[in-house]
């Protein structure tokens, strides 16, 4: 009979020492698919996915790599990067891509924060911020939103010790869609360290409209301690390849790019992100059908009494507080799938013109209940 030397008895599992940090963290939750099966057409409205397929030439180039699986893809992602490059007017040396701009918030957390150092941004914010904190051991300062549900930038300049490592703003917000201006953005960036990293989350930035939101990238130029994240993952339809991109002075690009997963992004990723570069006059006229739908969507959320943050993204934002799950389960069994956030509200996606149509339906029954 088998004894552990620690003196575990037989019956006792002896199981690998895990960090206990690891208990604490919760577990990124996507969001919910559309129903299989031979039942009606479900609609996901969950993920903020794009609902159109890919852009002209993307599946071809794909198609193309595939031919290669047997061969590990290019680590430097040298073709992107100079496409990048061209289409940013930025240098090489100040890109660093990874898997989606989540993958590459991962890396700058590893780059910048460990025990004993903060992290800074709004909550509600994207849900992947604690979480990819915690793993690296810093600790959350979580600033909550203003009554608009907006970022509270003061607040957030107020909450930056000498601790705080990095400060993330997600602009346009998930979940709310809301959005930081200029001015608010430049006052907050001169109050804040310049050995502090400000991150600007742009994953959402092809869909705004509003002339007083800046381009974080224009706002990087003269800034070091400014780094833009963007996303293939939503305006350009490829979230299933999983390829993201930071621009940020060339000190914070080169730690991004030693913190990378070695070949993280697939080859396949790379060449389709190249093609919908190249493809820009159809993405924007699939993001502006998708902005017209959201103007619509919340037009009439509005008119039926629900109280809808100006979204600048493709999504909408109700705030349900301990109805949220009601709502969700209501829209489900009409045949739509959104994102509730227990006790606090549901992000719905711009989809399909249909899709839309049958959320708006769901979305009035249940207001006259209220």
């Amino acid at each position: 009979m088998h004894t552990d030397s620690r003196g575990d008895s037989p019956e006792t599992p002896v199981i690998p020492r895990l960090r206990g940090v690891l208990e604490s963290i919760p577990t990124y939750k996507p969001g919910k698919p559309a129903t299989a099966g031979d039942g009606p057409v479900t609609y996901k409205l969950s993920s903020n996915e794009n609902p159109y397929p890919p852009l002209p030439g993307v599946m071809e180039s794909v198609l193309g790599a595939a031919g290669s699986f047997n061969r590990y893809p290019d680590m430097a992602c040298s073709g992107l990067m100079a496409e990048l490059a061209e289409r940013f007017d930025v240098p090489a040396t100040h890109l660093a891509t990874g898997t989606g701009s989540v993958g590459v918030a991962q890396q700058l957390i590893q780059a910048t924060a460990g025990p004993g150092d903060e992290v800074v941004y709004a909550w509600r914010s994207f849900e992947a911020y604690p979480i990819i904190t915690r793993i690296s051991g810093a600790a959350s300062v979580q600033v909550p939103l203003t009554g608009g549900e907006t970022h509270d930038l003061d607040a957030m300049a107020d909450a930056v010790t000498d601790r705080t490592r990095l400060v993330f703003v997600c602009n346009p917000n998930n979940p709310t869609g809301t959005v930081v201006r200029r001015p608010e953005l430049e006052r907050f960036l001169d109050r804040v360290p310049s050995d502090v990293l400000v991150v600007l989350d742009e994953a959402y930035r092809e869909f705004i409209r509003d002339e007083e939101v800046p381009d974080g990238i224009e706002i990087y130029r003269d800034r070091p301690n400014v780094c833009v994240l963007r996303t293939f993952s939503k305006a350009y339809g490829l979230a299933g390849l999983r390829v993201g991109f930071a621009v940020a002075h060339e000190p914070v690009a080169a730690a991004l790019r030693k913190t990378a997963v070695p070949f993280g992004v697939s080859q396949l990723a790379q060449d389709a992100a190249v093609a919908s570069l190249r493809s820009e006059e159809a993405l924007l006229e699939r993001v502006e059908a998708l902005v017209g739908e959201r103007a619509r969507v919340s037009a009439a959320l509005t008119a039926q009494g629900w109280t809808v943050p100006g979204s600048q993204a493709n999504f909408v934002w109700l705030r349900l507080g301990e109805r949220t799950a009601e709502f969700a389960a209501a829209c489900e069994r009409a045949g739509v799938v959104v994102r509730p956030f227990p006790g606090e509200g549901v992000r719905i996606t711009i989809g399909e013109t249909e899709a839309n149509d049958l959320l708006l339906g769901v979305s009035e029954a249940f207001r006259k209940e209220l």
